[in-house]
């Protein structure tokens, strides 16, 4: 049986956005009645994740551009699966082993999560990048973001029945999903354009990795507009994880649930969910139809309205009279994220070098994993001292720093788009 690379690739990111939606859709019933966490414990969960990230990235993409992309997701697959099982299984782990709570084992569980996280962050897009090549990628970037979301929505159902059943089960079935799709990836993934960078014979497998990072890091420097991508996506990643962790709490503490709807606040979360997924899927469709995502200077254009719309869509939620409003900020900003999320990348691996493409990519990980885990707090302080409300609306400030990227980027090109009229 032959299954072509970009069938893989869109298996591959179908079954992983399928675990995901499964094991997050109700994790915070798993972590709150059965784990019995409190806040600062739901924080530490997340710092521990992005730390180990911030850490492991660099490594981990350095390995993956100089032996095999193939192998480094392969590997990420496995660990991840193994870390989720192992994360279901904490309330067993616990009764077994009366010495180490179950916070600590799970704090454990995201450490060996996060390492396996770095194993397939750059290498899965720099593999599918050199395959299909760098004119095609665009739209299979759009594709495969329209298969998530359909993913995405049997994942919310599949959630709700197996948490009703036991709370660990979306992690335990979450951890399965991953580890059959290594096992899938290890028959039919194929690696048939990257070229392993040259060893001496006196060159230890450490010096040369060092010199993958140390190149990577050359092309970095080198090109302006990577340089200025690391530094931005500090503060994307400080509002990204601004928003993530406050827009809940924002609903049920500053906005309110409609009184006469009967409707129980878990119900209404899969219901936004739900809304937002099926609307970003029918955006997604159009734009994979109408955009010419093999132009960059398409590219760069549409990115910069769609960062324009995200802003003004955070702080119309952050501004939110009503939930009606609130509701429909919710889903512009689903809906913007859907589509500007592979314009993004199809931009970026359209700037990088294919021998050092996993490397820069662990980099700029590396930076958004610094904002979150940096930026997180201090917005999460604002909330404490000011309120959700102006924690959202500082997360929504701190993305237009992006503007300025892609509008350099623009004018930049303007004399060469001129010259080839």
């Amino acid at each position: 049986m032959i299954i072509r690379t970009s069938q893989v690739y869109m298996i591959m990111m179908f079954i992983t956005s399928l675990a995901n939606t499964t094991m997050f859709t109700t994790y915070a019933v798993y972590y709150i009645t059965t784990l019995g966490l409190n806040p600062f414990e739901l924080l530490m969960v997340g710092t521990v994740l992005e730390v180990t990230v911030l850490i492991f990235e660099g490594i981990t993409g350095v390995v993956a551009d100089t032996y095999s992309r193939r192998t480094s997701v392969i590997l990420g697959m496995f660990v991840i699966g193994g870390a989720y099982m192992l994360e279901g299984s904490v309330p067993w782990l616990g009764s077994m082993s009366p010495l180490i709570s179950l916070f600590i084992w799970l704090l454990f569980s995201e450490f060996i999560r996060g390492i396996g996280e770095t194993f397939l962050s750059g290498a899965g897009t720099a593999w599918i990048v050199d395959e299909v090549g760098e004119e095609n990628i665009g739209r299979i970037f759009m594709r495969a973001k329209r298969l998530s979301l359909i993913a995405n929505l049997i994942g919310i159902v599949l959630s709700v029945g197996l948490c009703t059943l036991a709370p660990n089960l979306p992690y335990l079935v979450g951890g399965l999903l991953y580890l059959g799709l290594g096992a899938f990836l290890l028959l039919f993934m194929k690696e048939t354009k990257f070229v392993r960078s040259e060893r001496t014979a006196e060159s230890s497998h450490w010096q040369n990795m060092r010199t993958t990072w140390v190149t990577g890091a050359k092309v970095v420097r080198g090109h302006p507009v990577l340089l200025m991508i690391l530094v931005v996506t500090l503060f994307s990643g400080a509002a990204s994880e601004g928003y993530d962790r406050l827009w809940e709490a924002y609903l049920i503490i500053d906005v309110g649930f409609p009184q006469g709807a009967s409707l129980s606040m878990a119900m209404w979360f899969g219901l936004i969910s739900v809304l937002s997924t099926s609307l970003s899927l029918f955006a997604v469709r159009i734009a994979e139809k109408r955009l010419d995502t093999g132009n960059e200077r398409v590219v760069i254009v549409g990115m910069i309205m769609l960062t324009g719309l995200r802003i003004v869509a955070l702080l119309s939620f952050a501004l939110s009279p009503s939930f009606t409003w609130a509701l429909s900020s919710l889903l512009a900003i689903g809906v913007i994220g859907s589509i500007s999320g592979p314009m993004y990348d199809t931009w970026l691996n359209m700037n990088i070098e294919s021998k050092v493409r996993a490397t820069v990519l662990s980099m700029i990980s590396q930076s958004d994993a610094l904002g979150q885990s940096a930026g997180g707090p201090l917005i999460g302080w604002i909330g404490n001292r000011l309120s959700v409300r102006a924690s959202l609306v500082v997360a929504a400030v701190l993305l237009s720093p992006i503007l300025v990227v892609f509008g350099w980027e623009l004018r930049k090109q303007a004399p060469n788009a001129k010259s080839n009229v």
